[in-house]
């Protein structure tokens, strides 16, 4: 049987073996079609993933082969969509992208010139000196980058980051969590930009000369009793001696430390086939695994690389550019600000317009989000406007950030503000707002807006209308709201449903908006002389 595409995937033979997509010559995409579709007839449907959708529109050439490129099941000019223009799955510089395996958009290797790839190898290499002689920890080359260099002699054409690991000597979670921020510490010293991915877990940012940003992880690797575990989710039967001492390998000429028996390794993280080339392969971590990894040192992020996807992604351009009726309705009970006014924070700030217009009519603004993609846009487009907007992360499913921010905003009074924040988060995040919003504003006196995406029935009793972007936010009850918040000491002093916009600004009819405060506690008779 031989393929066929179309706006809703492509249909390929069933089968347990992995495809390849092509469009117009470029790799874009990779996929197992009995793991990830679905049967039709003879054949299997696997959907087009929801990150490249927003680029099919136009024509180009899809070719799907299998992994090795010699089995040719489609090879032909389509047109998706509208038809119009050409197919091409760019970033705004025109730098190809294709589907990593976590299922982002990014850069490849196969699409990175030699040049560029030698201040990758490079840079890689001076990570790990640093590691060793400023951090204290020996790393080692593991993941796609020891597999390419193990089974292929070179980087692997569909990877796009280089991978690094170390051995803790530590067994306690907490002692792990402080030697990675010492770590941290270290690099930071040392001149490295780096991001925070969890408390064993950190991405070193390597700027390269054709404008974007290679990262490098680093990963904590340990044993608990006679487990070993190793950051992203491993975990299993995997002795020390397979590790330590060192091995050496050579990828492009640059000489790296790896484990000292690197196929044992190999085996471990891909399984007795990791020999045979896969660009869709996926892990399969055991569970129990995974809950205390993300236990012992995560907090739960895991609709972050959505969120950046989506503004990272066309689909932002949909979100309107000006401020939302949420944010003029704020800024109706507020008022103007005075000299001792408190300050604004736009919790779950997106693409900034909220917080531009509460800077621009004088507020001290402060805009928080999870996603690194929604800090650099804020910032950016403050830069451009001239406008005075402070910006910094909060991960609400870490209890770590919401009181590191709960305690600077218990002594620095601010307003908080979230539109369609609420319906973005689970229940042990919005356990964390609730916190929050305790932390912040008994002190202060400022006052908690919030507008959501209410939960009602259409007129025939079916579900409500949908909400977008699809996927990434829910509609909410309003009772329930106001029972946590009440629960969580506050008092709602408004709170309303009727017709309003969601997140991209289109209608809505049931937005529910509102407003509450938490006292202060009563002084004991004591405190009170």
């Amino acid at each position: 049987m031989s393929a066929a595409v179309s706006d809703d995937g492509i249909l390929l033979p069933a089968a347990s073996r992995p495809f390849l997509v092509e469009i117009d010559g470029h790799y874009v995409w990779s996929t197992t079609p009995d793991r990830d579709g679905e049967r039709r007839g003879r054949g299997v449907l696997v959907p087009w993933p929801g990150v490249l959708r927003p680029y099919l529109s136009g024509r180009g050439r899809v070719r799907v082969t299998d992994a090795t490129g010699t089995e040719v099941l489609y090879d032909a000019e389509v047109g998706l969509g509208s038809g119009e223009g050409r197919l091409a799955v760019v970033d705004r510089a025109g730098h190809r992208l294709s589907v990593d395996k976590v299922g982002h958009l990014t850069r490849s290797f196969a699409a990175t010139g030699e040049e560029v790839r030698e201040e990758i190898l490079a840079g890689t290499r001076r990570a790990i000196d640093d590691l060793r002689e400023h951090a204290g920890v020996a790393a080692y080359l593991n993941y796609g980058a020891l597999l390419g260099a193990v089974r292929e002699g070179r980087m692997l054409a569909h990877d796009s980051d280089t991978d690094l690991c170390y051995l803790s000597d530590h067994t306690s979670p907490a002692d792990i969590i402080a030697e990675s921020y010492r770590i941290t510490r270290a690099m930071r010293e040392r001149g490295w930009n780096l991001l925070r991915m969890s408390g064993g877990d950190i991405k070193l940012l390597l700027p390269l000369s054709d404008g974007r940003q290679c990262h490098i992880d680093v990963f904590v690797a340990f044993h608990v009793g006679d487990t070993f575990y190793q950051l992203g989710n491993r975990s299993g039967s995997l002795p020390r001696s397979a590790i330590e001492p060192f091995s050496t390998i050579e990828v492009h000429g640059h000489q790296f430390p790896a484990p000292r028996d690197p196929e044992r390794m190999l085996a471990f993280l891909y399984g007795p086939r990791w020999r045979t080339p896969d660009p869709s392969f996926r892990y399969a971590d055991p569970p129990a695994g995974v809950r205390r990894l993300d236990g012992w040192l995560r907090g739960f992020r895991t609709e972050m690389g959505l969120w950046t996807g989506f503004l990272s992604g066309p689909d932002v351009r949909e979100v309107p550019a000006g401020p939302s009726p949420f944010a003029r309705w704020v800024g109706h009970h507020l008022g103007r600000p005075g000299p001792d006014s408190p300050g604004v924070v736009d919790l779950g700030s997106g693409t900034g317009s909220d917080a531009l217009w509460f800077a621009r009519r004088g507020h001290r603004t402060l805009a928080v989000d999870h996603s690194r993609r929604s800090l650099t846009m804020v910032r950016g487009r403050a830069r451009r406007r001239g406008v005075d907007v402070e910006v910094d992360q909060l991960i609400l499913g870490e209890l770590r950030s919401t009181l590191l921010l709960g305690t600077r905003l218990a002594r620095d009074p601010h307003h908080l503000c979230a539109r369609h924040l609420v319906g973005c988060l689970d229940d042990a995040a919005l356990d964390q707002l609730w916190r929050l919003c305790r932390m912040a504003l008994r002190p202060g006196g400022g006052r908690l807006f919030l507008e959501l995406q209410a939960a009602h029935d259409g007129p025939d009793g079916a579900p409500g209308t949908p909400v977008s972007p699809e996927g990434l936010v829910r509609r909410v009850d309003p009772g329930a709201v106001r029972a946590a918040i009440e629960d969580a000491g506050g008092v709602v002093e408004e709170l309303v449903v009727e017709p309003g916009e969601d997140m991209l600004g289109r209608p809505d009819p049931a937005v529910c908006r509102i407003r509450a405060h938490w006292p202060a506690p009563a002084l004991t008779p004591e405190e009170d002389r």
